[in-house]
Formats: C-alpha cells, sequence, structure tokens
C-alpha cells in the first residue's frame, strides 16, 4: 500500500505486460499509475496525485477525498429488519450498530 497527501494506493502486477500498475482506492475519482519497479512505481503513485490536485486547482475544482463518511448500505428486508430490532434492544440507532458491527469486523 502506498500513501501520498493523504491518498492510497495499492499496487499489483501484470505478468503478461511484465508492469507493476496502480490505483488510488480511497477516492471516487479513477487515478492510475504504472512503472516498472518499485522505485518507478512509487514516484508515478506520487506523481499522480499531484498531477491530479495540480489539475483540480487548474479547473477551479474541489477535489474529491478519500471517505466523507457516509455510505449507501444494500440489506435484505429480513437483515434490516433483524438489525433495527438489535438496534432497538440495544438502545442504539441502527447507523451507531451497524457502525460499531464494522469497526469490529475491522479491528478483528
Amino acid at each position: 500500500m502506498l500513501k501520498h497527501r493523504g491518498y492510497t494506493g495499492v499496487v499489483e502486477y501484470d505478468e503478461d505486460a511484465d508492469i507493476l500498475f496502480g490505483k488510488v482506492i480511497d477516492v471516487n475519482a479513477v487515478i492510475t499509475f504504472i512503472g516498472k519497479s518499485t522505485t518507478t512505481i512509487k514516484k508515478e503513485f506520487k506523481a499522480s496525485i499531484d498531477c491530479y490536485l495540480d489539475a483540480c486547482k487548474r479547473k477551479g475544482l474541489e477535489p474529491k477525498r478519500p471517505f466523507s463518511g457516509n455510505i449507501r448500505l444494500r440489506l435484505s428486508p429480513q437483515l434490516h429488519r433483524n438489525a433495527m430490532i438489535k438496534a432497538v434492544l440495544k438502545g442504539k440507532s441502527l447507523n451507531r450498530l451497524i457502525s460499531d458491527a464494522v469497526e469490529h469486523e475491522i479491528e478483528a
């Protein structure tokens, strides 16, 4: 995983093309980068982020930032019902119950 200016990139190896390629995973924009070595891929990742931010600035656009904290979640009606009942029984909001469950899973 790569980090730069608050953004996170992941890298994969393409055996057929014999290249490393990556993408920024924590923003709702398509930002990709490629390289032949770890040194190059790190440099290209940073350059891609900087280019994106510079382009936004030139165009007067607000860069899309990593995660707002708001997500849409699809559950089956039965799971939605059961989660709501569980939340009420625990004295929590449905949002808090789901947030706690996700936090527990991520930290586990």
